[in-house]
């Protein structure tokens, strides 16, 4: 049988009720170095028109955040997290479907490089999920200064093929996402 996972995603400010467990998660869930500080998240937050936060729920509770950007002719998730309880239980899956279901065009997101366990199983979920994976060398800039880049993969959904505007993707991520440029990132 399939189990009936009722969720909703819910775009939010810093002023909604679910904004400060959705800021615990993405601490609690990303290192430092895979996030922007703080006060830099709440202004995207609430400031920038191409940046949306989503806080996931089920019927009880906030279970989780999704950030996208949009951005010129595609979709940019940067931060996907469940709180611990409901991980491993199907959410994540009908999280993901939901998401690129409403979403139009081309989505993206980065992967570790499949090097241990852990990214091996995350790429096999965005695969599960309807991604594919681009295997075309991507690093992604560091969040804060002085930070190193770290090599990474590109996923997408909703088209083909990324291949023809894979630099024009990476730009404009780099450009809005990072606040930086290809040649800042690739010089070093």
């Amino acid at each position: 049988y399939k189990l009936i996972i009722m969720i909703t995603l819910n775009l939010i400010k810093t002023s909604h009720p679910d904004y400060e467990g959705v800021e615990k998660l993405l601490l609690a869930a990303f290192p430092e170095a895979e996030r922007r500080d703080t006060g830099l998240q709440r202004k995207f937050t609430d400031e920038n028109e191409k940046f949306q936060c989503y806080a996931i729920r089920n019927e009880e509770m906030c279970i989780g955040v999704i950030t996208v950007w949009s951005l010129n002719g595609f979709h940019y998730i940067e931060h996907f997290a469940t709180v611990p309880e409901v991980r491993n239980r199907g959410y994540g899956k009908e999280i993901m479907g939901t998401l690129t279901g409403q979403l139009k065009g081309t989505v993206i997101l980065e992967v570790e490089r499949p090097e241990d366990e852990m990214s091996r199983r995350r790429i096999g979920f965005y695969e599960r999920c309807g991604f594919t994976l681009c295997k075309q060398d991507y690093l992604q800039p560091p969040y804060r200064k002085g930070g190193e880049a770290v090599p990474l993969y590109l996923m997408f959904i909703h088209t083909e093929s990324i291949d023809g505007q894979y630099t024009q993707i990476r730009d404009e991520i780099y450009r809005e996402v990072y606040q930086t440029t290809p040649e800042a990132i690739l010089e070093k």
